[in-house]
């Protein structure tokens, strides 16, 4: 894995910015998803669920090869923030003591 829960990035394709909340190993997605998706990276690999910033609440499913650190040093603003996260410093948000996935709904 090259991104922590917490960590905030970029989709290095289409520029949009999120906060890391949940990882598999690989993707999970089924087929049919996959199939319209509109690029297909290599489903063996880490995929993300991120937060989607300034998106009105969206959430996506994104492919390690297809993200990069980011490096505004900006807060991510997503309604669900405070369910996953306590604060953000250093570029990165803190977890919260009872952080758990299935707390709130990807």
């Amino acid at each position: 894995m090259f991104y922590d829960l917490g960590s905030v990035v970029t989709h290095q394709n289409y520029g949009y910015r999120g906060v890391i909340v949940a990882v598999d190993f690989c993707c999970m997605a089924g087929d049919t998803w996959y199939k319209t998706n509109k690029t297909q990276p290599n489903r063996d690999q880490p995929w993300y669920h991120l937060l989607v910033h300034d998106s009105g609440g969206l959430s996506t499913y994104v492919a390690q090869s297809n993200l990069k650190n980011d490096a505004s040093g900006q807060a991510i603003d997503h309604p669900r923030i405070g369910c996953y996260f306590t604060k953000f410093e250093d570029g990165r948000y803190g977890l919260k003591e009872n952080y758990s996935t299935g707390a709130c709904s990807i």
